[in-house]
């Protein structure tokens, strides 16, 4: 891989269920991070992170490398839940914008609205997500994916695009904010506003959760030139990009709607017209959610079949890969590799985020809670540790004390903003109806 092929899995991991919350995020607050991605990036060669000879293939090998101890174990169990909570996240995300599609050709029938038609469950929408994700969810490893990264970045621009006209136009109709503005004590209590903040740390931190797979992704690349340089030019790219596509969007749908913009922008109470530009939206949303689920699922696919081809060497279960032709003819026909330990396990995994999507389909709460736990330990922790050990800082001077300073200001961050979500699931947990989404 190069750095646009880097820059594409960067886009599609960041740019995401993220973006269509933003709005409702800079409603209530601001954002952080590139610098430690920068550093992560070094730790993929050990000792040096040019000419090392040693490679860290995921992010608990570089963790194991130059931190060791108990960190990998928890290291490990953050980018699990993490990983997961993320491809939770986006089955529910991309199930909203189907359902959202199939509502408003419903609920907008010959130009009136039709309010018994406007509630779509998005249930059914999650399960063809999954039956989606069972088949792509079979592609061996991460190298394959550039082309499903490269289309679904061209999708997240494009609906980005469309929502930021969107909010430009409403802007220019003369509405938004005087209109949408929550005067607190009227509207909403004060303890209710605090909670919404911290609930709004955890969609902004979200909104830039792809150091958990930063080391998968730089795997990909080529050795020449570095790694790491590569890896850090694409980070670069890839968040600038995003960046700005986050500032606008969140920007002028705060303008659009104020302190009443939705938890997301396409498939929320926000556009309704016109209909065939908010669909075709939400349609690339669910389109490049398709290739984001792959980004975060592929790095514990790798884990889990390596662990159990080291603990089952013999088994031709676990190791057997079975040639499988695809095709008629002899020029045409493509083989396939089965392994049916990867068929049954993979699918599995798939059933297990399609039933845990169903069990909580609550978008901002959910996507807060796992940017919240998984912000501090794997996007500004380890990767300050780890460049600590490697730069061999000494304790107690100034670099390591801002350093540190840094890292515990982003703890109480996570801690915040994980409590905001936590009250905000249980919130859509009382309200939430068995038969409805």
């Amino acid at each position: 891989g190069t750095w646009v092929t880097g820059s594409a899995h960067i886009i599609t991991a960041v740019i995401g269920s993220g973006v269509l919350s933003l709005a409702w995020a800079i409603g209530q607050l601001g954002w952080i991070t590139l610098f430690t991605s920068s550093l992560l990036a070094d730790a993929y060669r050990h000792p040096d992170p040019v000419t090392g000879p040693a490679r860290n293939y995921t992010y608990m090998d570089a963790v194991r490398a130059q931190l060791g101890g108990r960190k990998v174990h928890l290291c490990g169990l953050a980018q699990c839940i993490n990983l997961v909570g993320v491809n939770v996240g986006y089955t529910v995300t991309a199930a909203i914008s189907m359902a959202a599609v199939e509502s408003s050709w419903s609920c907008f029938h010959d130009g009136f609205r039709e309010e018994d038609k406007c509630d779509v469950s998005s249930t059914r929408y999650m399960i063809i997500y999954g039956c989606v994700q069972l088949v792509l969810c079979q592609v061996p490893n991460f190298q394959k994916l550039s082309w499903i990264s490269i289309l679904a970045a061209v999708m997240s621009a494009t609906y980005s695009v469309i929502g930021l006209g969107l909010s430009v136009a409403k802007v220019a109709e003369g509405g938004g904010t005087k209109a949408a503005t929550t005067t607190v004590g009227l509207h909403v209590s004060e303890g209710h506003e605090l909670w919404r903040v911290f609930r709004a740390i955890g969609d902004i931190a979200f909104a830039y959760s792809y150091s958990t797979v930063l080391i998968e992704i730089q795997d990909t690349l080529r050795s020449s030139p570095p790694e790491n340089r590569t890896m850090k030019r694409a980070s670069f790219v890839g968040i600038t990009v995003t960046t700005l596509f986050y500032l606008l969007c969140g920007c002028v749908g705060y303008a659009a709607f104020g302190k009443a913009a939705p938890g997301n922008l396409l498939s929320g109470t926000g556009f309704r017209q016109p209909l065939w530009l908010v669909n075709i939206a939400n349609i690339c949303v669910a389109v490049h959610l398709v290739g984001a689920y792959q980004v975060f699922c592929q790095p514990i696919f790798s884990f889990v079949e390596s662990r159990c081809r080291q603990r089952w060497p013999e088994s031709k279960f676990v190791t057997m890969e079975h040639p499988v032709t695809v095709g008629g003819g002899t020029t045409t026909a493509t083989v396939c590799h089965v392994n049916w330990f990867r068929l049954v396990w993979r699918s599995a995994y798939v059933v297990v985020t399609t039933a845990l999507a169903m069990t909580f389909p609550f978008f901002n709460d959910f996507l807060s809670l796992v940017g919240a736990a998984s912000f501090w330990p794997l996007t500004v922790y380890f990767p300050v540790a780890m460049y600590i050990s490697r730069a061999k800082i000494p304790k107690f001077s100034f670099t390591w004390a801002w350093l540190q300073c840094l890292s515990w200001a982003c703890l109480v961050v996570s801690l915040v903003a994980a409590a905001g979500s936590v009250e905000g699931l249980i919130q859509s947990m009382k309200k939430y109806h068995p038969f409805k989404s």
